[in-house]
């Protein structure tokens, strides 16, 4: 499951000497404006826009201020300039040049605001051929990084299941960058990377699960992880039950569906090479959740075949450390199961006994994502050395609640790991919002009988994102160890900038970006 991206190619010049401008398959011209600098002004001509004035002997600047651009961010205009009649004497200025001019506002023309005026080209544009911009020329390196990603995160559509041809407009077939100045192939070469690591967790956390159940999930995770020479190895119920992870065997023990536990590892090192940093990440992987026992809302339940987000992050992530050749150690830790209905499932009231041995009280079957995760995090101390430890998972509806759709809720037990995550957040315009892991809200996940309860008997005046933080913590040792709960970011329910409507791929980047920063 991976999909072709659309053709961004770049390309060194500028419009005057642009040769193949007047090529047939050239259906548009970029250029970008800005904001005006003082009320009751128009927009403010930028890259490209004086060389297209000149070229088509058309003032761009007032067409802007006729069309109503304001130059935001994400702000487009589409102007299709007329042919002539067939006989009229004489031709116009732009008979030989791509009749459609995109207006493309950039605002201030920092990273966000051209990660987005990326994505809005990419929604102005769909359904034609080839798209010449010079809305970066000039940019800095980190413009155009953000220019792509925006343009091939917005160009991503969702695989149909339909029997019917889908007729839904394709993105452009090739977006050329023209800077008279910048090589953008290195550039390009990151951000598709990058994106190609957020289409796939798109991807498979939008597929429906009828189709993804655990043993589905684990074996796209062997076979592109075979695809990309990497170490994979996966336990099937028989095995999890040999080496104690009572929490994936719990949670997973109600559906006919059974549970799996994937650990792909990517290892650049040469034979007898020092060790490098050691990265783990460990994704939640609910493939579909009832709640159990303690059963969902129907309405709650609808959008739960997301549930194991975390999980394809976590697999898109050490996927895409190998293509871009990191040079640190990156390993993916995916423990897989349905939390369903069943003769056998697990009930509130029941003890587990989770992988290390440490006993947790159930008071809650719809706090499950948490007792996978401790199997995961547990197996990861004990067994794969991490230098560094990282969860993801739509863990807690709180997180959601407090930050919204817009910041995934990020807690640490080590300043240097957040400010690390910080910044890639910042970077990559995946935000994050520090938490924190308040050590008196630690009593609250005492049990009379077992070592931890999963979910606290009377929360501390709510905060639940991070009682479920404190829990994790539990079973990270001394290890530096982070947590991003996406359960706000994960999905979205409208096109937003580059955030599309369904699955998100929120934090593949992020996390991927995170890489070379983390201590």
């Amino acid at each position: 499951m991976s999909r072709d991206l659309p053709e961004v190619v770049g390309a060194l010049g500028s419009l005057p000497g642009c040769t193949f401008l007047t090529d047939d398959d050239v259906s548009a011209v970029v250029v970008a404006v800005a904001p005006p600098p003082e009320p009751g002004e128009g927009p403010q001509p930028r890259a490209g826009t004086v060389d297209a004035s000149a070229l088509y002997h058309v003032d761009l600047g007032e067409m802007a201020e006729r069309q109503g651009l304001q130059g935001r961010a994400g702000d487009a205009a589409v102007v299709d300039l007329p042919r002539p009649h067939r006989g009229a004497a004489e031709s116009f200025p732009w008979s030989e040049l791509p009749r459609r001019i995109v207006l493309l506002g950039i605002g201030d023309g920092s990273p966000t605001d051209l990660r987005r005026a990326g994505a809005a080209l990419a929604r102005r544009t769909a359904g034609l051929e080839r798209v010449v911009s010079v809305a970066t020329a000039g940019a800095s390196d980190d413009g155009l990084r953000a220019f792509a990603e925006g343009y091939l995160l917005a160009a991503y559509r969702p695989e149909r299941w339909s029997g019917t041809p889908d007729e839904r407009p394709r993105p452009a077939e090739q977006l050329v960058l023209l800077d008279p100045a910048l090589d953008a192939e290195p550039v390009l070469v990151r951000v598709r990377c990058a994106v190609r690591a957020t289409w796939l967790a798109r991807d498979l956390t939008a597929t429906p699960s009828s189709t993804k159940d655990p043993a589905w999930l684990a074996d796209r995770a062997r076979d592109l992880a075979t695809s990309a020479g990497l170490d994979v190895r996966v336990l099937g119920p028989r095995e999890l039950a040999a080496q104690g992870f009572g929490g994936i065997l719990a949670v997973g023990g109600g559906s006919a569906r059974t549970p799996r536990l994937v650990v792909v590892s990517h290892d650049p090192r040469p034979d007898g090479a020092a060790p490098g940093r050691h990265v783990v990440v460990v994704g939640k992987g609910v493939t579909y959740d009832t709640g159990g026992l303690s059963l969902k809302p129907r309405t709650a339940m609808v959008p739960m075949k997301t549930d194991m987000a975390g999980a394809a992050v976590a697999l898109a992530v050490v996927l895409a450390a190998a293509e871009a050749g990191s040079q640190h150690r990156v390993t993916a830790v995916l423990p897989l199961a349905e939390n369903h209905l069943g003769a056998a499932s697990y009930r509130p009231g029941d003890v587990l006994r989770l992988h290390g041995g440490t006993t947790v009280e159930v008071a809650n079957t719809d706090a499950e994502g948490r007792l996978l995760l401790a199997d995961g995090l547990d197996l990861a101390v004990r067994e794969l050395a991490p230098d560094v430890l990282v969860d993801v998972a739509t863990l807690t509806g709180a997180a959601a609640v407090g930050l919204g759709d817009g910041h995934a809720a990020l807690y640490a037990t080590d300043d240097a790991v957040a400010r690390a995550l910080e910044r890639a957040a910042a970077r990559t315009g995946e935000p994050v919002w520090r938490m924190p892991l308040v050590a008196d809200y630690a009593d609250a996940l005492r049990s009379e009988v077992a070592d931890l309860r999963n979910v606290p008997t009377q929360p501390p005046g709510g905060a639940g994102s991070i009682t479920a933080a404190l829990f994790l913590r539990a079973f990270t040792g001394t290890v530096p160890w982070a947590h991003l709960d996406i359960a706000g970011t994960a999905r979205s329910t409208k096109n937003r900038h580059e955030v599309v409507e369904g699955a998100t791929g929120f934090g593949a980047r992020l996390l991927l970006d995170a890489l070379d920063l983390l201590p």
